[in-house]
């Protein structure tokens, strides 16, 4: 395990915390209903859907992503830790810049939600439900309909 892994390790309950309050100020921003919201995330779909679907992705700066890719991951994220009763972890990944990802993690499997988020800019326009289907399978909490 390298020394910033384990740091992240140390800081892991801070690093939830800051994804589940962006989540939170994501769902205050799109208007949605939070209680319900909170009880199932899936309730947030539409909103974010209308959301990503009216965005200006052809105008978007690089500050735009990383604002975007961050409140796409803290959905994911959010979503898998409430539907599935998921966590975040760390894992080892000694070819990232930092040695390690932040990941999502069920009895199952694990994810980054990061990364799940990547794939889908690079597949526009962005799909919430894909992005909540590439998750789950992902994970193994869901398995394709052919296995």
């Amino acid at each position: 395990m390298s020394e910033n892994a384990a740091q992240a390790r140390e800081d892991l309950p801070v690093w939830a915390s800051e994804s589940h309050q962006n989540f939170e100020a994501l769902v205050r921003g799109l208007d949605a209903p939070a209680q319900a919201v909170a009880a199932d995330p899936f309730v947030l779909v539409p909103y974010l859907q209308a959301y990503v679907s009216g965005l200006p992705l052809s105008e978007f700066q690089q500050d735009d992503w990383v604002t975007l890719h961050t409140d796409l991951g803290s959905f994911v994220a959010e979503y898998m830790i409430v539907k599935h009763g998921a966590r975040w972890a760390i894992r080892d990944a000694p070819r990232s810049p930092r040695g390690f990802r932040y990941v999502i993690e069920t009895a199952s499997g694990f994810v980054d939600p990061f990364a799940v988020v990547a794939t889908e800019f690079r597949a526009l326009p962005i799909e919430i439900t894909r992005m909540i289907a590439s998750a789950e399978l992902t994970t193994g909490v869901i398995r394709q309909r052919d296995e």
